[in-house]
């Protein structure tokens, strides 16, 4: 084994733990955080950075174009489905009145529903 190898496999088991501990303080972060808002930036935040970091080390280890491919495509669609989805979660609690809305600087969806009705 030559040692470019031994680099790339260290580096890339060194970004699937870091990776994994950012997803460990998110999950963390939900469990903890006292309200929606910031639970579901707990969810999505730390969770797209780690995962993106988890695939960077894993795509370090297995090195083959196809699987290269694979691990682009789980990451673009980690990050159009979960930024997508906390605001779905957010914009539900507010509709149900789980969100102190006067706790917002800025209320443009209140301006909305009100027009709406």
């Amino acid at each position: 084994m030559s040692v470019w190898l031994r680099i790339t496999d260290t580096a890339g088991a060194v970004l699937v733990l870091l990776g994994a501990a950012i997803c460990l303080l998110g999950v963390i972060g939900m469990l903890k955080l006292p309200d929606v808002l910031s639970r579901s930036h707990a969810a999505t935040k730390p969770q797209s950075l780690g995962i993106l970091i988890v695939l960077a080390g894993v795509a370090l280890r297995l090195r083959s174009g196809m699987d290269m491919a694979t691990l682009a495509l789980i990451g673009f669609f980690q990050l159009m489905t979960g930024p997508v989805a906390a605001h779905l979660v957010a914009r539900s609690a507010y509709r149900t009145g789980q969100i102190d809305h006067s706790e917002l600087l800025f209320d443009e969806l209140d301006e909305q529903l009100t027009e709406e009705n």
